[in-house]
């Protein structure tokens, strides 16, 4: 039985892991991602560790609809900002978010 897996799902993979791992995310508070989707022009967003940084549960699923290089400066003005919200990282994923 071959224990091989597709690069789809080492793809799948890294991101679940990624999405659901702050600690691994180079630009903590932020893990910066993007909606790749041919013939649109892409889309950014960003996972922001709520739960750590403001003691707040709820948006561990959750992409702002932003650019890394443009977030706001206070957490305010962040948290008023567009977003998706998904009730699972899989979801996430499914939708078309990638760790860029």
């Amino acid at each position: 039985m071959s224990t091989a897996i597709s690069n789809e799902e080492k793809i799948r993979i890294r991101n679940l892991l990624f999405f659901t791992t702050p600690r691994l995310w180079p630009h903590w508070p932020f893990l910066p991602l993007v909606r790749r989707v041919k013939g649109q022009n892409e889309d950014c967003g960003v996972l922001f560790d709520v739960r750590k940084c403001l003691k707040q549960t709820g948006y561990s699923a959750t992409v702002f609809l932003i650019n890394y290089f443009l977030i706001p400066p206070s957490t305010e003005e962040f948290l008023k900002l567009p977003k998706e919200v998904f009730d699972r990282p899989e979801e996430l994923f499914e939708a078309g978010w990638r760790v860029d």
